[in-house]
């Protein structure tokens, strides 16, 4: 769909470049939300560094090894870690993966939603992350939190803080 009306392929008497042309514009409108999710996965990537470099530069600040910390340093660790990556997250996905929703532009409303979408990706990261801790080492159990928060964000990110707006009666397409 697009601007709120079902997208449709030329008539069969259309020319066949035509007609192969918007077959492939409804393809990618169609797998748009799996491009996306890509494109969310490569910036993820970029800031999955910078959270685990944060995460573990402050675990060595804080107690000097990974091994010895409590529950309460880990958290405090990734929260600062996560402090850091929301930002470069925000300007990332703003700019590459919704970037047509955004409009390449930074707002402050904009950013707030994401940071308060985040909060959910960071609980829910957090959570998993003391949770696999009690089971498995430190490195494991920062993976699985790094999965949930994946879908987490990109949930909210998707159908929250970047969702498609469609035009009301009157604007101008």
């Amino acid at each position: 769909m697009l601007s709120g009306r079902p997208m449709t392929t030329a008539p069969q008497s259309a020319p066949l470049a035509r007609r192969l042309v918007d077959r492939l514009v409804v393809a990618w409108h169609e797998r748009a939300v799996l491009l996306k999710a890509i494109s969310f996965a490569f910036v993820g990537v970029v800031n999955t560094c910078v959270d685990a470099g944060f995460f573990f530069l402050a675990l060595w600040v804080l107690v000097g090894s990974p091994s010895r910390a409590s529950a309460g340093t880990l958290i405090a660790a990734n929260v600062f870690s996560w402090s850091v990556a929301i930002t470069g997250s925000y300007v990332m996905n703003s700019f590459v993966t919704f970037a047509v929703e955004s409009g390449r532009q930074l707002r402050l409303k904009s950013y707030a939603t994401f940071v308060a979408g985040g909060v959910a990706g960071a609980i829910g990261n957090t959570t998993a992350l003391v949770v696999v801790a009690q089971f498995a080492p430190v490195l494991v159990a920062k993976g699985c939190a790094i999965l949930v928060s994946f879908v987490l964000n990109f949930s909210m990110s998707h159908f929250v803080v970047f969702r498609a707006r469609h035009p009301k009666a009157g604007d101008a397409l």
